[in-house]
C-alpha cells in the first residue's frame, strides 16, 4: 500500500512539473471579482482588548512590540520576519471583528487600505512569501463582511484588485515545488476564493481539484501530515472546517477528499492529545493554545472509538488508568517537507491526567540557534550515543528563508503493540545509528494495566562484530511543573500536582538542567533525568516510573 501510494505521488510531482506553465497562463486571466457570496467563518479565538490596543498603535506579533506614533505599521521595518508575517498576514483582524464597534471597523478597514497603498522596499519581504499571501488572502475572505460594509467605491475596487493579485500570485507559486510545504495552504487560499467569490465556475472547479490534489500528497491515511509536525494539521483545521461549510453553504460539492482528511485529522489528533489538553511536543510542535484543539474538537462531528496508532505518520500511543504514553516511532519526514522535522525518534512523552511528566524540549519561536538546538536529539526523551544526533540536518540556501532540512537519518523504523497480563506493551527499533557506529537502538515501552508504572528497556545492538558505543546515555526531559524531592545514585522522587513518582534504573542517575521551549510566554527552566550507559552490561539500560500512594 505504502509502495502504490509513493508511486502516486511520484506520478502527481511529475504532472504538476509539466503543469507549472499552465499555472502561470492561467493566473493571467484571473479579474476581479465584482462581489463575494460568503465569508468563511474565522473559528480562531479573538479577543476584543486587542482591537483596543490596535487602535492606540501598539502591534504584538511574535513576541515583538511595535508601538507605530502614527506611522503606518507596514512601513516600519520589521523587529523580526515573524513578526512582519504576522502583521501582513491579517489574522489579527479576527480581534477588532471581536469588538464588534464601528470604531474597530473602520480602524480594520483603514488599516487593510494603509498597506494596499503603502509601498515598502523590504529586502526579502515576507509579505511576500506564498504562506504569506495565503493567509492574507483567508483573513481577508474571513472579515470581508467588517471591511466591505460601508466602504466606498473606491475601497470596494482596491479590494477586489488585490484580493485577484493574490490569487495571481498563489497560482503562481503553484507552479513551482521550492516551497513544497506551502502549497497545501495555497490550495486552500485559492479554493476558498473559488468557492466564496464570482471567480466563474471554471476557476471553481479547477481550484477545487487542485485541493483534491495538495490533500492527497500532504495527508497521510492515518491523518497526519507528510510533515510529521502535530501542529499543522491544527492550523490546516482552522481553515477547513470554515471551507468545509463554505462549500455546504453555496450548495456545491467539496474536494473529495476534504471531508475524509478533516476527520482523519481530527483522529490523529487525538492520538497526540495529553490529558490537559495539550499536544505532545513531536517535529516542530511548539506552544499551541490548548483552546485552539478545543475550538477543532468542539467543531468536529462526533467520531468512532478513540485510536491508538498513526502508523503512517509514525505516532503509536499507550493508555491505562490515567496514563498517556506517546511515542515518536517514525523516520523522517521527505527532506523537502523537514524543515520542522526534529531527530527525535523513539522518543517518548509521559502524563499522568492532567500532569505531564516527561516531555520533550518542543519547538522556540523565533531564534533559529534554538531551533538548531531543540532538534537534537539529546532535546527529546530517548537515548543517545555519543552526543550525537539521529539525524544529519543541513542548510539549504535559496531566496528568502533558508530551510534546515534533514537529509540524513533513521530508515528503518520498527514499532509492534502486544499485551500481556499486566501490560500494555511497545517494542520499538530504528537504526539512526547504524551508519556511523553500527549499532540499532531497541526500546521497550511497558504501560502497567492500571496506569500506575511504566517500565522501558533501552539495549544498543551491534550490527557487525566489534561495533559498540564508548558513551551513551538515556534522558528524561520532565515538565516544568515536577518538583524534584530527592535523588541517589539510582532513584529519583518526582511530584507534581499531587501525583507522586519514584524513578529507578539499573545504572548511575543523576539530574540536571533542561530547558522547555513550549512555555507559554517564554522558555522556561526544567530538569532532566540522565542516565548513563557507561560500563553497563550487553549496553542493557532496564528503567520505570512508579507511582507513589500517598502515605
Amino acid at each position: 500500500m505504502r509502495l502504490a501510494r509513493a508511486a502516486a505521488r511520484g506520478v502527481a510531482s511529475f504532472a504538476r512539473a509539466v503543469q507549472g506553465p499552465y499555472y502561470v497562463v492561467q493566473a493571467m486571466g484571473v479579474r476581479a471579482p465584482e462581489r463575494l457570496y460568503v465569508a468563511p467563518q474565522d473559528i480562531r479565538t479573538a479577543d476584543p482588548t486587542v482591537a483596543d490596543e490596535i487602535y492606540a498603535g501598539y502591534f504584538s506579533f511574535d513576541g515583538k512590540v511595535v508601538e507605530a506614533n502614527g506611522r503606518s505599521p507596514f512601513a516600519i521595518a520589521p523587529p523580526s520576519p515573524g513578526w512582519r508575517r504576522s502583521l501582513v498576514g491579517f489574522s489579527w483582524l479576527r480581534h477588532l471583528r471581536a469588538a464588534d464597534r464601528a470604531l474597530a471597523r473602520a480602524n480594520a478597514r483603514a488599516l487593510v487600505d494603509d498597506f494596499l497603498r503603502t509601498r515598502t522596499d523590504f529586502i526579502d519581504d515576507p509579505a511576500y512569501e506564498p504562506s504569506v499571501v495565503a493567509r492574507r488572502t483567508l483573513s481577508w475572505l474571513a472579515q470581508s463582511p467588517i471591511l466591505l460594509d460601508g466602504a466606498d467605491q473606491d475601497f470596494y475596487d482596491r479590494f477586489m484588485r488585490a484580493l485577484a493579485r493574490n490569487i495571481r500570485f498563489l497560482l503562481r507559486a503553484m507552479a513551482s515545488e521550492r516551497r513544497a510545504s506551502d502549497r497545501l495552504l495555497c490550495a486552500v487560499a485559492l479554493a476558498a476564493f473559488g468557492v466564496c467569490a464570482d471567480a466563474g465556475r471554471k476557476f471553481e472547479l479547477r481550484a477545487t481539484r487542485l485541493l483534491d490534489a495538495e490533500l492527497f500528497r500532504q495527508i497521510l491515511p492515518d491523518g497526519g501530515h507528510i510533515g510529521r509536525n502535530p501542529e499543522t494539521p491544527v492550523e490546516l483545521l482552522l481553515d477547513l472546517l470554515p471551507l468545509r461549510q463554505a462549500y455546504a453553504t453555496r450548495g456545491r460539492r467539496p474536494p473529495e477528499r476534504l471531508l475524509a482528511s478533516i476527520g482523519a485529522m481530527i483522529a490523529f489528533l487525538r492520538v497526540l492529545k495529553h490529558g490537559d489538553g495539550a499536544l505532545a511536543l513531536f517535529n516542530g510542535m511548539g506552544c499551541a493554545p490548548p483552546d485552539r484543539l478545543a475550538t477543532i474538537l468542539a467543531h468536529a462531528d462526533a467520531g468512532g472509538p478513540p485510536i491508538l496508532d498513526a502508523p503512517h505518520s509514525g505516532y503509536r500511543r499507550l493508555q491505562a488508568g490515567a496514563a498517556v504514553v506517546i511515542v515518536d516511532a517514525g523516520a523522517p519526514p521527505p527532506p523537502v517537507f523537514s524543515s520542522a522535522a526534529h531527530a527525535g525518534c523513539l522518543s517518548f512523552e509521559f502524563s499522568i491526567g492532567a500532569e505531564r511528566i516527561v516531555v520533550n524540549c518542543g519547538a522556540p519561536a523565533g531564534s533559529e540557534a534554538l531551533r538548531r538546538v531543540a532538534r537534537s536529539t539529546a532535546a527529546h526523551s530517548t537515548l543517545i550515543v555519543e552526543d550525537r544526533s539521529t539525524c544529519r540536518i543541513e542548510a539549504r540556501p535559496g531566496r528568502g528563508r533558508q530551510e534546515e532540512r534533514i537529509v540524513a537519518g533513521p530508515v528503518l523504523v520498527k514499532a509492534a503493540r502486544r499485551s500481556t497480563d499486566s501490560s500494555h506493551d511497545l517494542e520499538l527499533a530504528h537504526d539512526g545509528y547504524a551508519r556511523e557506529f553500527g549499532l540499532v537502538h531497541e526500546r521497550t515501552l511497558a504501560l502497567a494495566h492500571d496506569g500506575s508504572q511504566l517500565l522501558g528497556d533501552d539495549r544498543l545492538v551491534a550490527l557487525r562484530h566489534g561495533a559498540r558505543a564508548e558513551h551513551f546515555v538515556l534522558r528524561f526531559h520532565l515538565h516544568p511543573n515536577v518538583r524534584v524531592m530527592g535523588a541517589n545514585e539510582r532513584k529519583v522522587l518526582l511530584s507534581s500536582g499531587g501525583v507522586d513518582l519514584v524513578f529507578e534504573a539499573n545504572a548511575a542517575v543523576s539530574v540536571e538542567e533542561s530547558v522547555f521551549f513550549a512555555g507559554a510566554a517564554a522558555a522556561r527552566k526544567s530538569a532532566q533525568i540522565v542516565v548513563d550507559g557507561r560500563g553497563v552490561k550487553d549496553a542493557h539500560l532496564r528503567w520505570s516510573f512508579s507511582r507513589v500512594e500517598e502515605g
